[in-house]
């Protein structure tokens, strides 16, 4: 579904992707997982468009990004930031149906509210919170908000960033309960970017380490922890020592 064939991406004398290379199959659940500032989330920027590569090719479904539409290519994606990022004037379930209230993907109001509650019935809340706001929700009800939000368009692709930050270890199991079963019943393309490896163990069928500007590995899952890589080896253990600086 995704493939990036040496992307490189650097601002000003700062070279951050070094020449990427990354194929995500179609339907399956792709992590990557890298030290802070490592380039993850530039790499998402890219495929996306807003950040455009210095060198290199990324494919969608086949299609280069930049010879695409940009509206009818965008919706095919969904995005569960890492802050929430809702809009706190605005009821749940407008946040949730924010992209079908506008846009090449409008619906008529009831339509759009009538699919939000469905959404958040999705994710194990009630329909009873759909007029609330986002400050009367709980963080965990406001990261299921943001995942109802991310599949009210049905999309092919989504995109987790650090989706369990700042929860505590059972809602964040929750969350990752919940991503699983999405990518797996929706059938979904996914890419996640995490620093928790509890995450990494539930919701990935393939994980890819950026370092230094490249995938270091990638493979299965369950290849982790007999990689033999160095690298990924002292990263999923949280080791000081290794190849990898502590002082970046």
């Amino acid at each position: 579904m995704i493939v990036l064939t040496d992307v490189h991406k650097r601002f000003g004398a700062n070279p951050v992707l070094r020449g990427v290379n990354l194929t995500v199959p179609k339907g399956e659940s792709m992590v990557i997982i890298g030290g802070s500032g490592t380039g993850k989330s530039i790499c998402l920027k890219c495929i996306l468009g807003l950040v455009t590569p210095d060198h290199g090719t990324i494919t969608v479904d086949g299609k280069q990004t930049q010879n695409t539409n940009r509206a009818q290519f965008l919706a095919r994606f969904g995005m569960l930031f890492q802050g929430g990022a809702l809009f706190d004037s605005l009821p749940v379930w407008q946040n949730v149906a924010f992209r079908l209230l506008r846009g090449p993907l409008k619906r008529p109001k009831a339509e759009a509210r009538a699919i939000a509650i469905e959404k958040l019935r999705r994710v194990g809340l009630s329909g009873d919170v759909a007029d609330h706001l986002p400050s009367e929700l709980s963080g965990g009800m406001q990261k299921r908000v943001g995942l109802a939000r991310a599949i009210a368009a049905n999309p092919d692709i989504i995109f987790f960033d650090e989706p369990t930050t700042g929860l505590d270890p059972i809602m964040a199991g929750v969350i990752n309960d919940l991503i699983r079963e999405i990518v797996v019943d929706l059938g979904v393309t996914a890419i996640t970017i995490t620093h928790d490896m509890t995450s990494v163990r539930a919701i990935a069928d393939r994980v890819a380490m950026l370092h230094d500007g490249v995938i270091q590995w990638t493979g299965p899952v369950g290849d982790m922890e007999n990689s033999g890589d160095p690298y990924l080896t002292q990263f999923i253990h949280g080791r000081a020592d290794g190849p990898i600086s502590a002082i970046r």
